[in-house]
Order: structure tokens, then sequence, then C-alpha cells
């Protein structure tokens, strides 16, 4: 996937400080679990806090997806998601929204750490055949 991790931090950390603490409803903008990263991934464009939200679901994405890569490169390890080359963090996005669609009745994987559902997510869109 495309990246550009440092630009889109330092935005996300920009946009918090111009919004406030009254931006985004505290109790809702939560990584604890796999549902808490589908509800900030999901808030519409008329929902308070969209933006800070928004670049909130795509930087957790793209670090996920680089500290995988970089992982799997460096120690020699089993790639989990081989995703194709022009891949980008809006379809990664879009990815984890419909698998989290399709499994949000299911509490178990819900209530796994974001990291795990969207690799899990990831993986389903993006498997890694032949390895």
């Amino acid at each position: 996937m495309k990246t550009h991790a440092l630009p889109l931090a330092l935005l996300c950390a920009a946009t918090l400080a111009s919004q406030g603490a009254g931006a985004t409803d505290e109790a809702s903008f939560r990584f604890d679990t796999t549902a808490n990263l589908y509800e900030v991934c999901t808030l519409t464009q008329e929902s308070p806090g969209f933006v800070v939200a928004n670049q909130a679901c795509r930087a957790f994405i793209e670090a996920t997806v680089q500290y995988h890569d970089e992982i799997s490169a460096r120690r020699k390890l089993k790639r989990l998601v081989c995703y194709p080359k022009g891949t980008t963090i809006e379809d990664g996005k879009q990815a984890f929204v419909e698998w989290a669609d399709r499994k949000s009745s299911d509490a178990k994987l819900m209530a796994e750490q974001p990291v795990v559902g969207l690799v899990r997510a990831l993986a389903a869109k993006y498997p890694c055949s032949g390895q």
C-alpha cells in the first residue's frame, strides 16, 4: 500500500489540535477492539469528528500495514497480507469496513484487538497464495 506516514500523522495531530477536545466523542473514539475501529472507520461525513476519525482510521491501517511489511521482510517471515501493487490505504479501509460489516454480529471477532481484526480483513481481501 502506498504510504505517507509522517505527513498523515502530522495532519492528524494538527487537526486534533485545531478542533479541540470536543470535536469527537471520547467514548466512541477508541481503539480497544475491532468493533471500536469499525465504529471510527464508518463515521459519515455528517458525523461530528468525521475528519479526525477518518484520518485516525487511515493512520491505524497504514501503521498496521507498515509494521506487517517491515517485520515480514526483515525477519523473513511469511506474509499474512499480499496486496497488489497500487493498492491504497483507502482500498484497505474499504476492505476492512466490508469485512467488519459481514462480521459485525460475531461478538468474539469484534472483541479482538483492532490490529487482529484489521489483519483478518486484509488477509481475506488480499490472501497470500503459494507461500
